[in-house]
Protein backbone atom coordinates (compact mmCIF):
# COMPACT_ATOMS: atom_id res chain seq x y z
CA UNK A 1 0.00 0.00 0.00
CA UNK A 2 1.08 3.47 -1.41
CA UNK A 3 0.47 7.05 0.60
CA UNK A 4 -0.04 10.27 -0.98
CA UNK A 5 -0.88 13.55 0.63
CA UNK A 6 -2.69 15.93 -0.37
CA UNK A 7 -2.10 20.00 0.85
CA UNK A 8 -3.66 22.73 1.53
CA UNK A 9 -1.97 25.87 1.80
CA UNK A 10 -2.55 29.41 2.81
CA UNK A 11 -0.57 31.12 0.57
CA UNK A 12 0.98 34.51 1.12
CA UNK A 13 0.21 35.95 -2.49
CA UNK A 14 -1.99 39.22 -2.45
CA UNK A 15 -4.38 36.66 -4.94
CA UNK A 16 -4.29 34.31 -2.25
CA UNK A 17 -5.83 37.40 0.13
CA UNK A 18 -8.18 38.40 -2.41
CA UNK A 19 -9.67 34.92 -2.68
CA UNK A 20 -9.68 34.78 1.68
CA UNK A 21 -12.06 37.90 1.32
CA UNK A 22 -14.19 36.63 -1.41
CA UNK A 23 -14.52 32.86 -0.28
CA UNK A 24 -14.24 33.58 3.34
CA UNK A 25 -12.17 30.31 3.38
CA UNK A 26 -7.86 30.35 5.03
CA UNK A 27 -6.84 27.85 1.93
CA UNK A 28 -6.34 29.23 -1.35
CA UNK A 29 -3.75 26.43 -3.16
CA UNK A 30 -3.71 22.89 -2.93
CA UNK A 31 -0.74 20.51 -4.35
CA UNK A 32 -0.32 16.88 -4.14
CA UNK A 33 3.11 15.71 -2.64
CA UNK A 34 4.34 11.91 -2.85
CA UNK A 35 5.65 11.47 0.44
CA UNK A 36 5.24 12.85 4.11
CA UNK A 37 8.34 14.87 3.82
CA UNK A 38 6.61 17.53 2.10
CA UNK A 39 9.49 19.01 0.26
CA UNK A 40 8.11 18.00 -3.39
CA UNK A 41 4.48 20.24 -4.13
CA UNK A 42 3.30 18.91 -7.49
CA UNK A 43 0.40 21.15 -8.45
CA UNK A 44 -0.94 23.37 -11.60
CA UNK A 45 0.63 27.08 -10.49
CA UNK A 46 2.66 30.07 -11.83
CA UNK A 47 6.02 29.37 -13.09
CA UNK A 48 7.19 32.41 -11.61
CA UNK A 49 6.46 34.47 -8.54
CA UNK A 50 5.73 37.72 -10.31
CA UNK A 51 4.03 36.13 -13.29
CA UNK A 52 0.56 34.92 -12.62
CA UNK A 53 -0.43 34.26 -16.00
CA UNK A 54 2.84 32.47 -16.83
CA UNK A 55 1.36 29.32 -15.67
CA UNK A 56 0.87 25.75 -15.63
CA UNK A 57 1.97 22.26 -14.44
CA UNK A 58 4.82 22.81 -11.48
CA UNK A 59 6.74 21.07 -8.94
CA UNK A 60 6.43 23.78 -6.41
CA UNK A 61 9.22 23.83 -2.61
CA UNK A 62 8.21 25.10 0.71
CA UNK A 63 10.55 28.70 -0.31
CA UNK A 64 7.98 29.50 -2.70
CA UNK A 65 5.41 29.35 -0.54
CA UNK A 66 7.20 30.90 2.34
CA UNK A 67 9.29 33.33 0.29
CA UNK A 68 11.28 36.61 0.69
CA UNK A 69 10.44 37.96 4.46
CA UNK A 70 8.07 34.84 5.34
CA UNK A 71 9.64 31.64 7.24
CA UNK A 72 6.78 29.40 7.32
CA UNK A 73 3.14 28.84 6.18
CA UNK A 74 0.11 27.70 6.95
CA UNK A 75 -0.97 24.25 5.76
CA UNK A 76 -3.28 21.53 6.15
CA UNK A 77 -2.07 18.19 5.22
CA UNK A 78 -4.13 14.62 4.51
CA UNK A 79 -2.58 11.11 4.10
CA UNK A 80 -4.61 8.77 1.59
CA UNK A 81 -3.52 5.68 1.18
CA UNK A 82 -3.93 3.95 -2.35
CA UNK A 83 -2.85 0.56 -3.61
CA UNK A 84 -0.39 -0.18 -6.52
CA UNK A 85 -1.87 -0.30 -9.26
CA UNK A 86 -4.09 2.66 -8.27
CA UNK A 87 -0.82 4.29 -7.30
CA UNK A 88 0.74 4.00 -11.05
CA UNK A 89 -2.42 5.28 -12.26
CA UNK A 90 -1.69 8.43 -10.43
CA UNK A 91 2.21 8.76 -11.66
CA UNK A 92 1.11 7.74 -14.96
CA UNK A 93 -1.11 11.26 -14.95
CA UNK A 94 1.36 13.36 -13.46
CA UNK A 95 3.68 12.27 -15.68
CA UNK A 96 1.51 13.02 -18.88
CA UNK A 97 0.73 16.30 -17.13
CA UNK A 98 4.26 16.84 -16.66
CA UNK A 99 5.48 15.67 -20.14
CA UNK A 100 2.70 17.55 -22.44
CA UNK A 101 4.00 20.91 -22.97
CA UNK A 102 0.50 21.66 -24.47
CA UNK A 103 -0.60 21.59 -20.74
CA UNK A 104 -1.99 25.23 -19.54
CA UNK A 105 -3.16 27.05 -16.77
CA UNK A 106 -7.24 26.76 -16.68
CA UNK A 107 -7.17 30.30 -15.48
CA UNK A 108 -11.36 30.87 -16.54
CA UNK A 109 -11.92 27.70 -14.34
CA UNK A 110 -10.35 29.20 -11.17
CA UNK A 111 -11.58 32.94 -11.56
CA UNK A 112 -15.27 32.06 -12.13
CA UNK A 113 -14.84 29.26 -9.42
CA UNK A 114 -17.58 31.04 -6.87
CA UNK A 115 -20.34 31.59 -9.17
CA UNK A 116 -19.86 28.71 -12.25
CA UNK A 117 -18.57 26.13 -10.10
CA UNK A 118 -15.58 24.99 -12.07
CA UNK A 119 -15.61 24.02 -15.79
CA UNK A 120 -13.34 21.84 -18.16
CA UNK A 121 -11.01 23.29 -21.07
CA UNK A 122 -8.84 20.90 -23.07
CA UNK A 123 -5.27 20.15 -21.61
CA UNK A 124 -5.85 23.03 -19.48
CA UNK A 125 -5.85 21.90 -15.13
CA UNK A 126 -5.82 24.45 -12.40
CA UNK A 127 -4.19 23.01 -9.00
CA UNK A 128 -8.13 22.29 -7.90
CA UNK A 129 -9.20 19.70 -11.07
CA UNK A 130 -5.61 18.49 -11.11
CA UNK A 131 -5.74 17.73 -7.47
CA UNK A 132 -8.86 16.36 -7.79
CA UNK A 133 -8.33 14.36 -10.52
CA UNK A 134 -5.59 12.83 -8.54
CA UNK A 135 -8.37 11.99 -5.48
CA UNK A 136 -10.58 10.25 -8.37
CA UNK A 137 -7.85 8.04 -9.59
CA UNK A 138 -6.51 7.24 -5.77
CA UNK A 139 -10.56 5.29 -5.38
CA UNK A 140 -9.88 6.72 -1.28
CA UNK A 141 -13.31 8.76 -1.65
CA UNK A 142 -16.89 8.85 -3.56
CA UNK A 143 -16.73 11.59 -5.56
CA UNK A 144 -19.95 12.79 -5.97
CA UNK A 145 -19.19 15.17 -9.35
CA UNK A 146 -16.70 16.08 -11.59
CA UNK A 147 -13.28 16.37 -11.04
CA UNK A 148 -13.32 20.19 -12.38
CA UNK A 149 -16.06 21.18 -9.84
CA UNK A 150 -14.04 20.32 -6.75
CA UNK A 151 -12.95 23.57 -4.81
CA UNK A 152 -10.16 23.75 -2.47
CA UNK A 153 -13.14 23.82 0.04
CA UNK A 154 -14.94 21.01 -1.65
CA UNK A 155 -11.42 18.99 -1.17
CA UNK A 156 -11.50 19.71 2.58
CA UNK A 157 -14.86 18.55 2.92
CA UNK A 158 -14.36 15.82 0.89
CA UNK A 159 -11.37 14.09 2.52
CA UNK A 160 -12.54 13.99 6.10
CA UNK A 161 -11.19 11.21 8.44
CA UNK A 162 -7.59 11.36 6.41
CA UNK A 163 -6.39 14.24 8.33
CA UNK A 164 -3.01 14.37 9.01
CA UNK A 165 -1.42 17.16 9.88
CA UNK A 166 -2.04 20.87 10.31
CA UNK A 167 -0.19 23.65 11.57
CA UNK A 168 2.70 25.57 10.06
CA UNK A 169 5.65 24.50 7.85
CA UNK A 170 8.79 25.87 7.89
CA UNK A 171 10.68 27.26 4.90
CA UNK A 172 14.03 25.03 3.50
CA UNK A 173 16.09 26.41 0.58
CA UNK A 174 15.71 24.75 -2.74
CA UNK A 175 17.57 25.04 -6.34
CA UNK A 176 14.91 26.66 -8.05
CA UNK A 177 13.89 28.94 -5.62
CA UNK A 178 16.34 32.25 -7.38
CA UNK A 179 15.03 31.98 -11.03
CA UNK A 180 11.12 31.62 -9.52
CA UNK A 181 11.56 34.72 -7.85
CA UNK A 182 12.94 36.78 -10.99
CA UNK A 183 10.66 39.52 -12.02
CA UNK A 184 9.68 39.12 -15.88
CA UNK A 185 9.49 42.34 -18.12
CA UNK A 186 6.26 44.07 -19.03
CA UNK A 187 7.20 42.46 -22.50
CA UNK A 188 7.12 39.12 -21.10
CA UNK A 189 4.09 39.37 -18.76
CA UNK A 190 1.69 41.03 -21.66
CA UNK A 191 3.24 38.04 -24.09
CA UNK A 192 2.36 35.08 -21.53
CA UNK A 193 -0.53 36.39 -21.08
CA UNK A 194 -2.31 37.05 -24.15
CA UNK A 195 -0.95 33.52 -25.24
CA UNK A 196 -2.72 32.20 -21.99
CA UNK A 197 -5.60 34.26 -23.03
CA UNK A 198 -6.20 33.42 -26.07
CA UNK A 199 -5.31 29.89 -26.51
CA UNK A 200 -7.81 28.71 -23.90
CA UNK A 201 -10.67 30.70 -25.76
CA UNK A 202 -9.46 28.85 -28.94
CA UNK A 203 -9.69 25.40 -26.75
CA UNK A 204 -12.84 26.47 -25.34
CA UNK A 205 -14.40 27.28 -28.92
CA UNK A 206 -12.93 24.79 -30.93
CA UNK A 207 -11.59 21.63 -28.30
CA UNK A 208 -15.21 21.94 -25.80
CA UNK A 209 -16.38 18.23 -26.27
CA UNK A 210 -12.30 16.76 -26.96
CA UNK A 211 -11.39 14.45 -24.16
CA UNK A 212 -7.64 14.81 -22.81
Amino acid sequence: MKKIYIVLIKAHTALGAAARTITKYEYTHIAVCLDKRLNDFITFSRRRHFAPLDAGFMHEYRDYYAYGKYRKFKAKVFEIPVDEGRYEDIIRFISKCENDNEQLFNLFSMMTMPVLHGFRIYKAHNCMSFTAKIIGLSGAVDMQKPYFKYSVKDIDALLKGYEYFEGYIRRTPSAGYEKYMEKPTACELVSTGIHTIFTLIARMIFCGGIEE
